[in-house]
């Protein structure tokens, strides 16, 4: 699994943040999409790995700014995570 951080420019409310995960949902098979205009930032959550200038075209035209991206891999974190050690 792959966990894509993009910092973004533009969300000012909640509202913003629907736009830019509707968009990422219709554009790429996502797992899970999360954004927060407080701090700037769009987390997804992905199977495989996304084109990241595709990514920012999409967000792009819904006019808001992808400032940065960084994708790195995802391992699941939970309460028993630490047995497994």
């Amino acid at each position: 699994m792959v966990q894509i951080t993009l910092k973004i420019d533009g969300m000012m409310c909640g509202m913003c943040e629907s736009h830019v995960n509707d968009a990422v949902r219709r554009a790429f098979p996502v797992k899970k999409v999360a954004s927060s205009h407080t701090k700037g930032q769009t987390i997804i959550l992905s199977d495989g790995e996304i084109d990241l200038e595709k990514l920012r075209a999409v967000i792009d035209a819904t006019g808001y700014t992808v400032l940065s991206a960084e994708q790195a891999d995802y391992q699941k974190k939970g309460l028993f995570s630490i047995l497994g050690k």
